[in-house]
């Protein structure tokens, strides 16, 4: 069975067709081709796919596409300005080697960004709780700890 679902991804209204059983993830890679939202564990723990929606730090290998009905979704893809400019905690994860192979840090990234919206000042602490459930299997979590202070401070 199939339903019809509209959403808004990286500001651009989409809809489309998919089965009820269509995953957000899979949505957002396999229909709009959005293949920065990395799918990990396919049981919602690695964070790899994880994405803002109406601007909350969501893992999307967790929920149905039908749940975004109406909302506002960004991913990674939707970080940088229009003109191809990354976004400072792009920028920071990049300067502070907050990344290796990279598969973890879209999620990482988004997640910080939330963090951004809730606290303008988090402590280390603070930081490293917003990043649970985001695993980093590369590079450890000091360099990406640094990359979200520096993301933040970058921020203003």
């Amino acid at each position: 069975m199939s339903t019809r679902i509209s959403m808004t991804v990286n500001g651009k209204a989409v809809s489309a067709e998919v089965e009820e059983r269509t995953l957000l993830a899979a949505f957002l890679r396999e229909h709009l081709r959005l293949t920065g939202t990395h799918v990990g564990c396919d049981t919602g723990h690695c964070g790899a796919c994880t994405v803002l929606l109406d601007g909350k730090a969501v893992k999307s290998c967790n929920m149905l596409a039908a749940q975004a009905q109406g909302a506002n979704v960004t991913t990674i893809e939707g970080l940088a300005a229009a003109d191809g400019e990354m976004h400072p905690m792009q920028v920071a994860f990049k300067a502070s080697h907050g990344l290796q192979c990279g598969f973890c840090t879209p999620g990482m990234v988004l997640s910080a960004v939330e963090l951004a919206g809730k606290l303008k000042n988090p402590s280390e602490a603070q930081i490293r709780e917003a990043l649970d459930g985001n695993y980093c299997r590369c590079t450890g979590y000091h360099n990406i700890v640094k990359a979200v202070q520096t993301g933040l401070a970058n921020m203003g």
